[in-house]
């Protein structure tokens, strides 16, 4: 699309940074993700993980339409579609993996091999925003990979497929939220997820349509279910990147592994895994020194 704008539109100005709303609405970011991790687990491998993420956003899609007038107020540029063709590709490819992965692993070791997400948006931001990648970062990613390989435990248990998948999914979805951090500077939250929604079934369509298998009405309002509560967590998500900086609400998202450990146990007679939470623990530690130090520095720098 042309870079010049060809209708009227509102400038948008990022609010002014407000850590306890930030705080906030990333609490209620997880939880409504961990509500999002028990519908999918309830509708476990009855559809395939492709057609069931396609599902989920193409059942969301009526929540769009309150969004309507502040996509219309945003006029696309170049770099602004490209960050959104972007941000939806990357969430497809993740949303596809964590589907797949929730049929085949406990929910704690899902959300616990989650939390390396923080580590890679922190690699992104070193090889595309110029950041330094001094020594105590280096030191807190080396411990937290070390978290990962206690939780996998190679070499002395059989690794299942879906652990790797995780790692995958990590990744992917570290990539998306780097996307979104980018964009929720740009345009506001409702656009961000507007466009999010749009862009990630279209992504998933050719491969649904080639695995499709009849889906029934209990699977169906487990995915509506699910839809509610992701496009609620994203939207929530966005406002809490416009209103704090990362090193403010990142932590808040490590109560997920609390809360999914707890449900895994009462809900779905998962085993409470030791390892796990050894392993999730040393990725919180790590992840939360980073956000602790930069926090330090800013300060200082201001």
């Amino acid at each position: 699309m042309d870079d010049t704008p060809t209708r009227p539109t509102e400038t948008f100005t990022p609010p002014d940074t407000r850590p306890g709303w930030g705080l906030f609405w990333m609490l209620m970011t997880g939880i409504c993700f961990v509500a999002v991790t028990a519908t999918v687990k309830m509708v476990g491998d009855d559809v395939p993980a492709v057609q069931a993420g396609f599902l989920r956003y193409v059942l969301a899609l009526g929540f769009l339409i309150p969004m309507w007038p502040a996509v219309r107020r945003t006029v696309l540029t170049r770099p602004l579609v490209g960050l959104i063709a972007a941000r939806g590709i990357a969430h497809a490819l993740a949303v596809s993996l964590w589907f797949f992965a929730m049929t085949r692993i406990p929910i704690a070791d899902v959300t616990a091999l989650n939390y390396l997400n923080p580590i890679y948006v922190i690699l992104l931001a070193v090889l595309f925003l110029g950041e330094r990648l001094g020594p105590w970062r280096i030191a807190a990613i080396v411990v937290a990979f070390a978290g990962t390989l206690i939780i996998i435990r190679p070499g002395f248990r059989e690794i299942d497929i879906g652990h790797l998948v995780m790692l995958l999914t990590a990744v992917a979805m570290a990539v998306s939220y780097f996307f979104a951090k980018l964009l929720s500077q740009r345009v506001p939250a409702q656009v961000v997820v507007f466009y999010l929604s749009i862009v990630v079934p279209i992504a998933l369509l050719p491969a649904a349509l080639s695995l499709w298998v009849p889906v029934g009405w209990i699977d169906l309002g487990w995915l509506f279910l699910c839809a509610i509560f992701a496009t609620a967590g994203h939207y929530t998500m966005t406002l809490a990147f416009r209103m704090a900086p990362l090193t403010v609400t990142q932590p808040v998202t490590f109560l997920q592994l609390i809360w999914a450990t707890l449900l895994g146990v009462l809900v779905f007679e998962e085993p409470l895994d030791a390892y796990v939470i050894l392993g999730g623990g040393l990725i919180i530690a790590a992840v939360s020194f980073i956000t602790w130090r930069e926090a330090v520095l800013a300060r200082r720098n201001r």
